[in-house]
């Protein structure tokens, strides 16, 4: 199963970055996971949207398209997701009624440093995919907490109860995806 990766935070040494590199780790062999950069996506202007679009929604609308399901992992910024994400969202979902996302299987991971672990960006997102027609996994929902107190000092996760739980969290996924698929 091909699987784009969505990464909410352009920061180098961001944790929602680490986050997704593992996942893809900890990902069931049944899925390919890649990370797919959104930063270079020009911010969606439908008088661009024209027959000659920028490359780059092109390029972007093309890779989602193909792939079986999308996973997104986001930061939360002001309760809400990141505008780079928004953005992909909204670049993907047009021209209208040519949406690269409709029925595409998704999940979404946030992480946050503080308590809560980005409820607020993972609730937001999950209105943006109702509209989308992105059937999103459920259970278990996955807040990460303290996110800057997981990974060791090369970017791996460094207590085997997050792992555990992260491997579970991506079972479940790709058990959601192929159902949603088989439909």
């Amino acid at each position: 199963m091909n699987v784009c990766v969505l990464v909410g935070s352009l920061r180098k040494a961001s944790f929602n970055g680490m986050l997704a590199n593992a996942l893809i780790s900890l990902a069931p062999s049944s899925m390919r996971l890649d990370i797919v950069e959104i930063g270079g996506l020009p911010f969606y202007n439908e008088d661009l949207d024209t027959a000659a679009p920028p490359a780059q929604w092109t390029a972007f609308r093309q890779r989602i398209k193909a792939a079986d399901a999308v996973l997104f992992v986001t930061p939360e910024y002001n309760r809400s997701v990141p505008a780079v994400l928004k953005n992909a969202l909204d670049v993907g979902s047009r021209p209208y009624g040519r949406s690269v996302w409709d029925r595409k299987p998704g999940a979404i991971v946030s992480g946050s440093p503080g308590a809560i672990g980005g409820f607020g960006a993972n609730h937001h997102l999950r209105q943006s995919l109702v509209f989308l027609n992105v059937p999103t996994l459920q259970q278990p929902e996955a807040y990460l907490g303290h996110v800057d107190k997981l990974f060791d000092e090369h970017g791996k996760l460094a207590g085997d109860g997050t792992s555990k739980f992260l491997q579970a969290f991506m079972q479940a996924f790709a058990i959601w995806a192929e159902t949603v698929r088989s439909k």
